[in-house]
């Protein structure tokens, strides 16, 4: 990574970004001493409380309960993985996209997730490493029963035909996931992931 390729990205505020998580903004006075601290204090508005008991069911067991993941938990898991050029989000550059998230039933059991991912320039050289990323968090982070796919956006990318085919093939990408300097690589971009 010699030189930044698009050394002005466009970016989007953190605020802007979908996400289940609701913002909380506490209202701070300015005679209040404490109102410096108080945007770095966790807010305790979770949406189920994870410390009350979970109500009885008629069931002994929850292993044969699936539970559903939506596209909105897919762009959780994937918006927050670092750029490997800028040190933004994938989601604050608009990279990953709701929108560009679908789950789609494969068979029985089986469910594929496609991620269409949208580089910042048209000739970006590491798109294959942003896809390989994105494919990476979501193996390590779903369900067996989910098949990822990750692809590049159509007509975002001058050769996204060639992109698409690498992260498509098995081989390539196990080839590279066993390359020393590509996974360290990936371990930076997925560091700051929540």
């Amino acid at each position: 990574m010699a030189e930044i390729q698009n050394s002005n990205p466009t970016i989007r505020n953190a605020s802007d970004l979908p996400t289940r998580w609701g913002r909380t903004s506490s209202p701070t006075t300015k005679n209040d001493p404490l109102s410096f601290f108080a945007s770095s204090i966790p807010s305790s508005s979770y949406p189920v409380d994870p410390f009350e008991p979970a109500p009885a069911s008629g069931a002994d067991s929850d292993d044969d309960v699936v539970e559903p993941i939506d596209e909105q938990e897919i762009y959780d898991l994937i918006s927050t993985i670092s750029d490997p050029e800028h040190p933004l989000s994938l989601g604050s550059l608009a990279v990953v996209n709701l929108p560009d998230i679908h789950i789609k039933p494969l068979a029985r059991d089986l469910q594929t997730v496609l991620v269409e991912i949208t580089p910042t320039i048209t000739h970006c050289s590491l798109a294959t490493v942003i896809g390989l990323g994105v494919r990476v968090r979501l193996e390590q982070s779903l369900p067996p029963r989910f098949r990822v796919d990750v692809r590049i956006k159509e007509g975002t990318h001058s050769t996204g035909d060639q992109v698409n085919k690498q992260l498509g093939d098995k081989e390539r990408v196990a080839a590279a996931l066993e390359n020393a300097q590509l996974m360290g690589v990936l371990r930076k971009m997925l560091e700051t992931c929540q």
